[in-house]
């Protein structure tokens, strides 16, 4: 797991997108678009919200740019380990191990960008349930956490895997984008990914109503998605090379070097 924080630590342009992105992202969503009212249909609850047009879209950016980010981090930290991990597999490292490591990684990672999202939208307005509005940060961010490590199993450029993930968080969040999509509920993005963190974020911006039923499915999504990760995987550091028999009488007289 240490590795695997130290392998984002030195990722400085994700780090450069949350620090200066994600707020300048969500400062422009609140005040260049009119706070003109839209109504959003939040279905878990069975009620329709009147919200500010520019809360709605900035929590909607924020989604955007949180799941972008962890994304494409999760990409290049697992594209980038790959060798590595083949090395410790190879080695008789469990994989068990190295996936509970970076599942770890990535709910660190995710808690930490979407409170500082979360504390960053405060500055601008003040929900009704902060808590519930960072939880549903947290499952749409960490939803796509695992869409990265899935992406960097099947693609092997950085720039492809990036363009991958803005355009399936694009098609995902603007369909749910009421100032965008006015058949925002419509019931074909009850499927979509984040669906349950939208529902979830707008719920605690506007109602005092926890949304019991959209938290697990967030939880639902993000576990089905890393486990689908973690598939890919272990797919992805299987040695397709059989083991070389040793020679115990040779083994007595030469050394060999320790794999590290």
């Amino acid at each position: 797991m240490r590795f695997a924080l130290i392998e984002q630590a030195c990722n400085r342009l994700a780090l450069l997108i949350v620090v200066l992105f994600v707020p300048l992202w969500t400062t422009l969503a609140y005040t260049v678009v009119p706070s003109t009212p839209l109504r959003f249909r939040i279905r878990p609850v069975g009620r329709t919200v009147v919200m500010d047009g520019n809360i709605l879209l900035q929590i909607n950016g924020a989604l955007q740019a949180l799941s972008l980010v962890i994304a494409f981090m999760m990409f290049v930290g697992t594209a980038r380990s790959a060798l590595f991990d083949q090395r410790l597999v190879r080695a008789g490292y469990p994989r068990s191990c190295l996936a509970l490591a970076k599942c770890t990684a990535l709910l660190m990672i995710t808690a930490v960008v979407a409170a500082y999202t979360t504390g960053w939208m405060r500055l601008f307005w003040r929900p009704e349930q902060s808590l519930v509005l960072a939880a549903g940060m947290f499952s749409g961010a960490l939803v796509y956490g695992g869409v990265g490590i899935v992406l960097a199993a099947v693609v092997r450029s950085e720039l492809a895997g990036m363009f991958l993930a803005i355009m399936i968080s694009s098609i995902d969040l603007v369909l749910q984008n009421p100032l965008i999509n006015p058949a925002a509920d419509s019931p074909v993005v009850r499927f979509l990914p984040a669906y349950a963190a939208v529902q979830t974020s707008v719920a605690a911006a506007g109602l005092q109503v926890v949304p019991v039923s959209c938290l697990l499915l967030g939880s639902g999504w993000a576990v089905g998605v890393a486990a689908l990760g973690m598939a890919a995987f272990t797919a992805r550091t299987r040695s397709h090379h059989p083991p070389v028999a040793t020679n115990t009488a040779a083994t007595d007289v030469e050394q060999t070097a320790p794999v590290p």
